[in-house]
């Protein structure tokens, strides 16, 4: 199947966008979906409905219907490690029974979200300032992003996040903070992690340092419940979850606790009502008409179809900020994966690369790459039709206007021919003017999808991030490898503990050349370590 999907990019490669649309006046109406308020476009790429139908059945072919299915009842699908992958859990409105190893999880599951509703009110309604998450990866990376998006609905402490072990992370979030008046959510699941636990320790030798109790000012998200009542912190402040959450998809439960205090209860409900509004749309419509289906199927057709390695996530919106960061993690964790399920080499390339920054500030930054480089980068544009700044709407309507331009200039880009005859209509002439004419010509041809939304609302950012959430998966399924296992983490993690070790003075020589030759320098350096 992968080897007709080739055939398919190489016999696109003479096709252009443009013609595309000059073909057929409803284009964009046929290539793109509606859902809750959204609409995608992927117009602006060179799939065509044969080459649509085609990658479609290879994803019919690889048992989506069934895998997703099992996703969402509890079947253990991360094979690897032997578990549920039940994030949709965390956000169902649903009082069907999601049964794992023999029992209901959803009572366990809402009455956690109660005690969170109940912490993050008293909190709320209390003397604290600020709160501070400490926790890395998924812990940190989900809720960080998700409470900078909707700054606009904040009514409740000022939240901070810190993940780093790098001290520099810690010692700048404390040192404008209240000793008196910050409270600490501990945000590791096992309460080993040892980032979140050195800076942990931190913030308790903080605290006593200014004559404070740590296990009044410190809540967990974890759990091992042994380990943070050795750290002192009562069981009424530990909200705990269930293996069959990863922490990447994690923040629609006790992850999401700084987001809850942030913005209210009622409002995180909205969060995780929007995310379980996109579930049902994946779970039930067609696939053509299925957005996560056909978000995939473009990030399909770009990379594993026409080899481009990367794609480009640009947010028209500077709240969304942190948004290329967080799909970061949620893609390349998942997907960046080189065998299948059943431990043999995958058949094509698996994950690409995703990067990205909100618009206009990339424009000045990367796009002339986008624009003019000699690779090509498939480019996912959102915006809102509306902000939060009312008194603002002209920054607004310039902010739109720059992220449909930049989508059509980069399908549309520009002839040599028509940029000789601009730069002679200023006056260049002869030689002059075919050598600046190259400079001005843009190749276009490159591809983009939109996402348009009404408003970044808390319920519209839970379904952009189930939209991810899904469109990975689907991506998985297609590819035949597990998206929910992360074996790549643990190798440095292990030699991290074994190299701190070197650091301090133990023998080194059974390391390379070059790692000996950095820890050499290090220990010449002291003040450095």
């Amino acid at each position: 199947m992968w080897t007709r999907i080739k055939a398919a990019t190489e016999a696109a490669k003479t096709r252009r966008i443009t013609d595309l649309f000059a073909a057929d006046p409803d284009r964009a109406a046929k290539f793109s979906v509606r859902a809750g308020g959204m609409l995608f476009d992927y117009s602006k790429t060179t799939l065509n409905a044969d080459s649509r139908a085609l990658i479609l059945s290879l994803i019919e072919a690889q048992g989506l219907a069934a895998r997703r299915e099992a996703m969402v009842s509890g079947g253990a699908i991360n094979e690897t490690e032997g578990r549920a992958v039940l994030h949709t859990a965390l956000r169902s409105g649903d009082d069907t029974p999601i049964m794992v190893e023999g029992r209901d999880i959803l009572p366990e599951i809402r009455a956690t979200r109660a005690r969170m509703a109940e912490f993050a009110q008293n909190i709320r309604a209390g003397d604290w300032a600020d709160v501070v998450n400490i926790g890395i990866g998924g812990s940190h990376l989900g809720p960080e992003m998700a409470t900078s998006a909707l700054a606009p609905y904040h009514d409740g402490p000022r939240c901070h996040f810190v993940a780093n072990v790098d001290g520099a992370d810690i010692a700048d979030t404390l040192g404008n903070l209240d000793p008196a008046r910050t409270l600490f959510l501990i945000a590791s699941k096992t309460f080993t992690t040892i980032e979140t636990m050195t800076n942990a320790a931190t913030a308790r030798d903080w605290l006593r340092a200014h004559g404070r109790d740590p296990g009044a000012q410190m809540a967990a998200i974890s759990s091992a419940t042994a380990r943070t009542a050795q750290w002192g912190i009562a069981p009424e402040r530990v909200f705990g979850f269930g293996d069959y959450i990863g922490g990447r998809y994690s923040v629609w439960g006790p992850i999401g606790l700084a987001l809850m205090i942030a913005i209210g209860p009622d409002r995180f409900k909205a969060f995780l009502d929007g995310a379980a509004e996109m579930d049902a749309h994946f779970c039930t419509a067609p696939p053509q008409d299925n957005m996560p289906v056909m978000l995939a199927l473009t990030g399909l057709w770009h990379h594993q179809g026409c080899g481009h390695a990367t794609r480009a996530v640009l947010p028209y919106d500077q709240r969304l900020a942190l948004l290329p960061a967080y799909l970061q993690q949620l893609e390349m964790e998942s997907n960046g994966k080189g065998v299948t399920m059943s431990g043999a080499p995958a058949p094509t390339v698996t994950g690409p690369v995703v990067w990205g920054a909100p618009g206009t500030n990339g424009q000045h930054a990367f796009y002339q790459l986008l624009h003019q480089g000699t690779q090509v980068v498939p480019c996912e544009f959102m915006v809102a039709a509306e902000g939060h700044e009312p008194d603002l709407a002209h920054h607004h309507r310039l902010l739109v206007a720059n992220c449909l331009a930049q989508s059509e200039a980069l399908m549309r880009g520009r002839t040599q021919a028509a940029a000789r005859d601009m730069l002679q209509k200023a006056g260049y002439t002869g030689a002059d003017l075919d050598r600046q004419a190259a400079h001005r010509a843009f190749p276009g041809n490159r591809p983009s999808t939109t996402l348009i939304y009404d408003r970044l609302t808390p319920r519209r950012l839970g379904q952009i991030l189930a939209l991810y959430e899904h469109r990975v998966f689907v991506e998985g399924v297609a590819l035949g490898i597990n998206s929910f296992d992360q074996w790549g983490v643990e190798l440095g993690k292990v030699l991290a503990t074994e190299m701190a070790g070197l650091l301090d003075g133990a023998d080194a020589a059974a390391k390379d050349g070059s790692t000996r030759a950095l820890i050499a320098f290090l220990r010449a350096h002291p003040l450095g370590i």
